[in-house]
């Protein structure tokens, strides 16, 4: 038997097994493809979408509309990762405040200062505070801060209320042997928490941060509110200059769904490579 007839027969064989595997779910598709191609065929004519395209297509590759939208992009990503960045540092620092046993006057007052920040920014939405703290506290401080900036600090101060009861969950789960180690070697409490205890901790939350920063890219859409222009704030401008309002916000929700798939995979790897590196271990 020649080498390309050997080949052949493999690529047969391959293609046996998979189709005996998979037959249902080939039959699945057989079924369910050709009535989803006649809906979005009936949808494309019913309203017209060749001529809801070239008006788009006119206003962000003609009119350059889409270099509005990677200014958005970069401004949705600052705001995200920046904002993750500083939620972590503020969320790390109130988890360690809130696991301290209240045993003097110093760490209850801390207690209480920290269980006030947390129900202020988790019992409002996120609008409401960029609202309040943009129009209103920033003017009561004479404080002028670009809106990318203020949305920045804002988005930061919000995620650290949230990472906070994450970061403790996680903290909480961590065996206080750990903890009690370090202590006997002598290591302060401090050092114990941040070198042991907190890098552990944040190994176990992983996915849990995963969902938060997802969280925090979808909540970027109410930036537009203060005037930072971000991925929302693009096409509702496309869409208002063509007054055609259909294909630029499905072409915004596949961006974001975009985003989210890219970013979920990325968790989902760093997932692995801690696990394998546990095994190794």
């Amino acid at each position: 038997m020649s080498v390309k007839e050997n080949l052949f027969k493999r690529i047969g064989k391959a293609i046996g097994r998979f189709f005996k595997k998979h037959w249902i779910d080939l039959t699945v598709l057989a079924c369910v493809i050709p009535p989803i191609v006649l809906l979005f065929d009936y949808i494309y004519d019913k309203f017209r979408f060749a001529k809801k395209i070239k008006i788009f297509y006119d206003q962000f590759i003609v009119n350059q509309g889409y270099e509005r939208l990677l200014e958005g992009l970069k401004n949705t990503a600052l705001i995200a990762v920046v904002g993750l960045m500083i939620g972590i540092v503020i969320g790390t620092v109130i988890a360690v405040i809130r696991v301290i046993r209240p045993t003097n006057r110093v760490i209850k007052y801390a207690h209480n200062i920290v269980g006030a920040y947390v129900a202020l920014f988790r019992g409002t939405p996120i609008v409401v505070q960029l609202l309040v703290g943009y129009f209103l506290l920033l003017p009561i401080m004479k404080v002028q801060m670009d809106p990318v900036a203020a949305c920045i600090t804002i988005f930061g101060l919000n995620s650290g209320a949230y990472i906070s009861e994450i970061m403790r969950g996680g903290i909480n789960s961590v065996d206080p042997g750990q903890l009690e180690a370090a202590r006997a070697v002598g290591m302060p409490y401090s050092t114990s928490m941040l070198k042991i205890v907190v890098p552990q901790a944040i190994k176990n939350i992983l996915p849990t941060l995963g969902n938060e920063f997802i969280a925090l890219v979808k909540e970027t859409a109410v930036v537009g509110y203060v005037g930072a222009v971000d991925i929302t704030t693009t096409f509702q401008y496309l869409a208002s200059n063509s007054y055609e309002y259909m294909v630029p916000y499905l072409v915004m929700a596949i961006i974001y769904m975009v985003i989210v798939a890219v970013i979920a995979a990325l968790v989902k790897l760093m997932e692995r490579m801690l696990a394998k590196s546990e095994r190794r271990q």
